[in-house]
């Protein structure tokens, strides 16, 4: 199983670009990046945090790496065209020398679209306006002219110049919904999900139905998982970690112990793991500190 990093939107892009850098030279699979445009609050409530955006940091990533990864986790299609997004990742694919993944979802985060203006549907609707998206997406990355006429996009002989460096330019889809998880199987060639072993193992089982249902061999889909990432030799404080908010989005434990949950998501059929830094520290110093220590530690020894 492939290790990747998503360092967070928040810090100073100056940051992002180390960790990317480090992230090459010590052999991860990827370095993603969110898409968002102020912190989440679950709700319509609007707070400020310095928020970096995704598709002008990307490049920036792709510029001072060789061989990592680059993609967005994820894009919404409700902020998106999906033109304005494909174009985007064929000039990054470019850019990348054939490194990019372009990662989409439906869109979910409320106070975003509420203080932007940006619509955000109820959820049928949403998705089937990503339905439609996604599809046009793929036929503009893949085909030379792209014709669609549906209820939400008017797409007429649109032309895809140039052609992406890969073929095909992978899409991946965040989701844990069933309807999303068919159309992913369809359209994309990676699926992603958040949380612990039991979530995450849950989910793929209903990721595997999905494939089913589309017609589709799981095994020819690449899959993908992130969790909050504790390393800790104090049993109480693992406990704490895995009975508050976020512990089924989290493993926490030993050096051991995490190899251990490694090599069990591993077996469970995830090809990648996706290390998010949201919790290695409030300052630079300490986020650079215990991301090395999970390396020296946990990923290198797996």
């Amino acid at each position: 199983m492939k290790i990747s990093i998503w360092p967070n939107m928040t810090i100073a892009p100056d940051e992002v670009l180390d960790r990317a850098r480090w992230a090459d030279a010590n052999g991860y699979h990827g370095v993603w990046f969110a898409d968002h445009y102020m912190p989440n609050t679950g709700s319509e409530e609007i707070v400020r945090g310095e928020t970096h955006e995704c598709w002008a940091m990307l490049p920036a990533i792709a510029a001072v790496t060789d061989r990592v990864r680059v993609g967005s986790l994820v894009s919404p299609t409700s902020v998106h065209h999906p033109a304005v997004l494909a174009n985007r990742a064929v000039t990054l694919d470019h850019i990348s020398n054939g490194r990019v993944v372009l990662g989409l979802g439906a869109g979910w985060q409320i106070n975003e679209h509420r203080a932007y203006g940006i619509e955000l549907q109820p959820p049928k609707e949403r998705v089937d306006r990503f339905e439609e998206a996604i599809t046009i997406i793929r036929s503009l990355l893949d085909d030379e002219v792209t014709d669609f006429h549906g209820t939400y996009y008017d797409i007429t002989a649109a032309p895809s110049d140039p052609a992406p460096v890969q073929s095909p330019l992978p899409i991946l889809v965040g989701t844990g919904g069933k309807r999303m998880m068919r159309i992913t199987a369809t359209y994309a060639q990676e699926w992603n999900t958040w949380g612990d072993l039991a979530m995450a193992t849950e989910r793929r089982a209903a990721w595997t139905e999905a494939c089913e249902r589309a017609g589709v061999d799981p095994a020819s889909k690449a899959t993908s998982v992130q969790a909050l990432v504790f390393l800790t030799d104090d049993d109480a404080a693992a406990k704490a970690v895995l009975d508050g908010p976020m512990g089924s989005r989290s493993i926490a434990g030993t050096a051991d112990s995490l190899i251990e949950q490694l090599a069990a998501y591993e077996a469970a059929g995830f090809d990648e793991f996706i290390v998010p830094d949201f919790n290695l520290g409030d300052s630079r110093e300490q986020r650079t500190d215990k991301l090395q220590q999970l390396h020296d530690e946990v990923v290198s020894r797996r």
